[in-house]
């Protein structure tokens, strides 16, 4: 197995990409600490999985926790290989109606956790030669309408992870960014709410389908907290079905 006798942090584990990830990180033989503030589901997959997941209720959005949750992945495993930075946060509003509130909570649940949280894993990461994997999107890439405040703190978190990626690479520590397409129940809602929304999506997707949280985005993760990512770092990897093509 890929992962065998490796421990990653998830954030927002509990459903859509993160509960995918936690899942294709099991499978690959990998113990996970997965963090999220949904306890029932949280509960669910922790049953689900067994023995391989631990699950834990806490707030990303304040520093402090950062190093909670190091602490409770090595106290539960042992040890930190890879940091896995997904949960994030946001409301859309063009950008003329975007407010400070919307700001503070895309940036406090989504750049600032991942800041905090690479920072707390790197003492970590840098003993186990571990990997850190961020999540951009292409609402940052394209500046989608209506997506300011996620679409700022979304290319934030790219700028960072490419600092920490020439940074970190003295200490055998790779950062990547993956820029997912999947349909997770966030994204079920918002084509529900907005008719044609998917058709728009799809159409402009060569391969014409949305990812599955843990087929496809899940086993890129995979990829990069393995031994097989070892000569990869500040890249970003789009895992959309082609819908935007970096240069």
């Amino acid at each position: 197995m890929r992962l065998a006798d490796k421990v990653a942090i998830v954030t927002g584990g509990a459903g859509g990409i993160g509960r995918g990830i936690v899942r294709a990180f099991t499978k690959e033989g990998a113990k996970v600490l997965f963090v999220d503030i949904a306890n029932e589901a949280g509960r669910a997959l922790e049953d689900e999985i067994g023995s391989a997941a631990r699950f834990l209720n806490v707030d990303i959005s304040k520093e402090e926790n950062a190093a909670v949750i190091v602490a409770a992945a090595v106290e539960a495993f042992g040890k930190v290989d890879a940091l896995v930075n997904n949960a994030h946060a946001s409301r859309q509003a063009p950008l003329l109606q975007t407010t400070q509130e919307m700001l503070d909570l895309s940036f406090g649940t989504g750049f600032y956790p991942t800041f905090w949280l690479m920072k707390a894993a790197h003492p970590q990461l840098a003993a186990n030669h571990g990997s850190v994997i961020n999540f951009a999107s292409g609402a940052g890439i394209e500046g989608q309408l209506t997506q300011g405040s996620y679409a700022a703190a979304k290319e934030a978190i790219r700028a960072i992870s490419r600092v920490a990626a020439n940074e970190w690479a003295a200490d055998d520590v790779n950062v990547n960014v993956i820029s997912p397409l999947a349909l997770t129940e966030g994204v079920q809602a918002y084509i529900e709410a907005n008719p044609g929304v998917e058709e728009m999506l799809l159409a402009k997707t060569p391969l014409h389908r949305f990812g599955d949280p843990e087929s496809d985005i899940g086993r890129v993760a995979v990829f990069l907290a393995s031994a097989d990512a070892s000569y990869m770092t500040g890249q970003t990897l789009m895992v959309d079905g082609g819908s935007i093509k970096l240069r």
